[in-house]
């Protein structure tokens, strides 16, 4: 017998915020005040949100940790909508966007836009999202090519260039240095695997711990990234 799928109430909402470092365009206060502005309107509660900061829209789900927060949210909150600011703010990247749709309804749910593009069911609304997500890759590539030169400057000064590793911070001059609140971060992870907890289970204790995390919380995903960097 096939299993029914949970659909959560599409007035419970996860709210998902992403700021890369290319575009500047809407920061997180500005999307946050659409998502509030949104339920508002609607009726909906907005129960919980979560952030990527300095994170490309085309970067792939496991250095997402704010995203799959949302995800998971999604199911353990039972919500029925997952809201971002505007479509781009999900992915730069048809396939990506095409991924976390599927993920958002096996969560039981479904991915909504403040702005109000691609909103409904018809085959029409599906054709403005599609759309709508290839001018957001499309607008990405341009982004890559304008900014090349100018990365390779900051690259030349030994300035940051690309992800932030957890456990460093972009300091006011725009250059790496340690940060003292990830480093025990990682500290414990690398003791709880030493004694042997699997990557679920770390990141599991840790949000119990309440050990702060980028995006809200401790997903698996990132536990791996960790370790992977740590042991590369």
């Amino acid at each position: 017998m096939n299993k029914r799928r949970r659909t959560g109430s599409p007035d419970r909402v996860v709210g998902y915020i992403r700021v890369s470092t290319d575009d500047q365009a809407l920061g997180p206060v500005a999307q946050k005040s659409a998502l509030s502005k949104w339920c508002d309107v609607r009726g909906a509660t907005l129960i919980a949100f979560y952030e990527d900061i300095g994170v490309s829209g085309g970067a792939e789900l496991d250095k997402r940790p704010g995203l799959m927060a949302a995800l998971d949210a999604l199911a353990e909150q039972e919500a029925g909508t997952l809201l971002v600011a505007k479509r781009d703010r999900l992915a730069r990247d048809v396939v990506l966007a095409g991924l976390i749709e599927r993920l958002a309804m096996k969560a039981g749910g479904h991915i909504e836009s403040a702005d109000g593009v691609g909103a409904g069911e018809g085959p029409e609304s599906a054709l403005m999202r599609t759309l709508v997500d290839a001018f957001a890759q499309y607008e990405r590539a341009l982004i890559r090519f304008r900014t090349k030169a100018a990365l390779a400057v900051k690259k030349g000064r030994g300035e940051r260039v690309g992800e932030v590793a957890i456990g460093q911070r972009v300091n006011d001059e725009g250059k790496l240095e340690q940060n003292a609140d990830e480093l025990r971060a990682v500290a414990r992870v690398l003791e709880l695997r030493k004694v042997g907890y699997s990557i679920r289970r770390i990141a599991d204790e840790l949000n119990a711990e309440g050990v702060p995390a980028r995006g809200g919380r401790w997903h698996k995903t990132t536990i791996q990234r960790l370790l992977d960097r740590q042991t590369g």
